[in-house]
Order: C-alpha cells, then structure tokens, then sequence
C-alpha cells in the first residue's frame, strides 16, 4: 500500500495531478479541498495517499489532510459509495460540514452532491454516525496554497464533470459565478458553493 508521496508536481488538470517522486511520476486524484491548496507545477508537495485496486486499474488518490484521508476511506465502505462519489463527496462538502450533516440528520445538503440520490444520503447519515469519530483532525500535511492555471474555465468545466455533473450543469454552475478573472481552482470552488446553496 502506498501511504503517501513526496515530490515535484509535474502537471495539474483537476481532479486528476501528476507528482514526480524521483524520476517516476505518479498519476493522483485529488478531491477539490486538497487541490485548492496545491502548491504550482514544478514546486514540492507531500500529499496523504490511498490505492484503490480495480480489476481494470489501480487508482491513487490524493489527500491535503489526515481527516480527508480517513473519511473518504469509511464512506467508500459504505454500500453504494464508491470512490468517485466520495471524492465528489469531499469536493463539494468539508470533512466538518459533512459531520453536521450526519449529525442533524441533513438529507437535503447532501443529496446536492453529484451521485448522492435520497436513499444514498440516508445510507450515509445511518452508517457514518458511529465513524465519524475518526474523521475530526484537520491537521495539513506539507501543503502550500498557490493558484493559476492556463484556461481556467475550461479545466473548471471538465473538473465538475470529473466530479459528476452532466455538462450541462457544469456549464450552468460556471455562468453562475459571474465576470471576473478568476483561478480554475477559484472558479471550481465559487461553483461547487453555489451547488450546495452557500
């Protein structure tokens, strides 16, 4: 099992980055709260890691924090969650604002996330009470905040569909957060708040 990476970023297209460990480049997905934090291509980055083991692949993802790493590990054991929705899951909700949710029984904010259907969010609400004990500790590992990307708007759009949402949505969410110059991860970030109404 790899546990964690350390090395070079060597390219960003969300949610998918490629960090460069010695010469061997490493293909990651990463959830939106950790990749708003990556540091620029080229600079050092220390990043959390699970491998999820497919038939047809084996995928690495990405992680900023401890506590992101342990809730998306108990939601993809949950019946119904796999790891594309607990990473949609992780983008569009914090590991605190997820907890509230469980604790106030809060269908409705969750079944805002792409993928999450009423029965899912109950499922979730049910089977997370008792794990999310594991999931409070906030602690960042070496991760240091740097933006912009070469066409943000394009790379926000295919991110939100990575994510789950139709294109259609995606495009919607995008003309939502209005004129401006902003950073693909500022764009994804203002569309992912006005998904989940904040």
């Amino acid at each position: 099992m790899i546990g964690s990476v350390r090395g070079r970023i060597a390219a960003k297209t969300p949610p998918q980055l490629m960090v460069d460990v010695g010469g061997i480049g490493y293909e990651l997905e990463a959830p939106m709260s950790t990749f708003f934090h990556l540091p620029a291509i080229g600079q050092e980055v220390s990043l959390l890691t699970h491998l999820v083991v497919r038939e047809d692949a084996h995928v690495l993802y990405a992680f900023g924090t401890e506590a992101e790493r342990r809730l998306f590990r108990s939601l993809i054991k949950v019946s119904g969650v796999g790891p594309k929705i607990a990473l949609a899951l992780l983008s569009g909700i914090s590991v605190e604002a997820f907890s509230r949710c469980v604790v106030n029984e809060d269908i409705t904010a969750l079944t805002k996330v792409p993928g999450i259907g009423r029965k899912t969010a109950e499922r979730l609400i049910v089977e997370m009470r008792d794990r999310l004990k594991d999931t409070d500790t906030p602690a960042s590992v070496g991760i240091v905040p740097v933006p912009e990307l070469a066409n943000p708007e394009s790379e926000a759009f295919g991110a939100l569909v990575a994510l789950g949402y139709r294109p259609a949505e995606a495009t919607r969410l995008l003309k939502s957060v209005g004129p401006g110059t902003h950073s693909t991860e500022e764009l994804i970030r203002r569309a992912l708040q006005g998904a989940s109404g904040n």
